[in-house]
């Protein structure tokens, strides 16, 4: 399989996770307000399934290092397992309510909060179970982060107050997320073999993990979609067989944001053996600029906010850039 062993490839891959993280949802987008994300989350975590299997029998099955995918299953411990596949669950219920956030709030709201909650916390928890990187510009990264969070939720006031949108759903949904995802990553990164020459027993390759972690959040969908479908936070509720009227173009932007989430998920994992998981995480999670930039410059969601909106969210973004560079140094501090 192919192993990342060295700081600056790790970084690379951390750098494309963001892109890949902060971009899945303008799959939702381009379908339009029509197509329901419950509908839509159907295809979205199949898509998330069928391109860890492909990672798996491409990337972890071919090489001479390590081991490959079906063998490293086949020797994994139940533990390990388990652990990867709550990591899915978890993660999945935080997606579910930040996806319901952003049909409500916007995505350059919904990611700056939910996502940077969900990263800040992330970083913390990650660090307590790996402590690796200097913690001063570590957690001085993280609090520029929090600051940014603190501005975006500022911008979001002023747009509400000039759109007149549902604030306070659109704020609490995005806080639940990022609780739920600041807890999944360090049940993946604790199954995860640390070390391939020997390969550790019971644990597994990234590869092998991000199916395990798919799975898990498939399962989940299929419990707690038909949950949203009933009971919506937004709208009406909608049927299942609403489901088969999607055109093909439609469900194909549905696994293309799968996809595209799913190899965000399988580099940053592929990153942890290299970074560390605090560092990895806090990489990988900055996917909230690169959705604000969409939100802002491509969909347009701030057209027509109040005088002063613009600089706070040139401030949000300047000190989302200043931790992450923080985080990036606190591995050489």
């Amino acid at each position: 399989m192919v192993l990342v062993q060295n700081y600056a490839l790790a970084v690379s891959l951390c750098a494309l996770a963001m892109i890949c993280w902060g971009s899945w949802q303008n799959t939702q987008n381009l379908i339009g307000k029509s197509w329901r994300f419950e509908h839509f989350y159907w295809d979205f975590s199949l898509g998330i399934v069928f391109f860890a299997l492909l990672m798996a029998f491409t990337f972890g099955s071919y090489g001479n290092e390590g081991r490959s995918f079906l063998p490293d299953l086949a020797q994994a411990s139940t533990q390990n397992l388990l652990s990867a596949a709550l990591g899915g669950v978890v993660w999945n219920m935080g997606t579910l309510l930040l996806v319901a956030a952003i049909s409500i709030a916007g995505m350059s709201v919904a990611f700056p909060i939910g996502g940077g909650i969900g990263w800040t916390m992330g970083i913390l928890i990650n660090y307590i179970g790996k402590p690796e990187g200097n913690p001063v510009f570590l957690f001085s990264g993280t609090a520029f982060i929090v600051v940014a969070i603190l501005v975006s939720m500022q911008s979001y006031k002023k747009l509400a107050t000039q759109q007149q949108k549902p604030t306070l759903k659109g704020i609490l949904l995005s806080v639940a997320a990022g609780a739920c995802i600041a807890f999944f990553y360090r049940f993946v990164a604790s199954s995860l073999a640390q070390d391939f020459s020997p390969a550790e027993a019971g644990k597994i390759s990234s590869y092998t993990a991000v199916v395990l972690f798919s799975l898990g959040a498939f399962v989940c969908t299929l419990i707690f979609n038909p949950i949203f479908m009933a009971r919506p936070v937004q709208g009406e509720p909608v049927k299942m067989s609403g489901y088969f009227k999607g055109s093909s173009k439609t469900h194909m932007l549905g696994l293309l944001g799968g996809s595209i989430w799913c190899l965000g998920n399988s580099v940053s994992f592929m990153a942890v053996g290299a970074a560390s998981p605090a560092i990895s995480y806090g990489l990988s999670n900055s996917a909230p600029v690169v959705a604000a930039i969409w939100g802002i410059f491509v969909w347009k969601e701030f057209r027509g906010a109040p005088k002063g909106t613009n600089m706070l969210l040139s401030l949000m973004f300047a000190c989302y850039l200043i931790g992450l560079g923080f985080i990036v140094y606190s591995r050489f501090a």
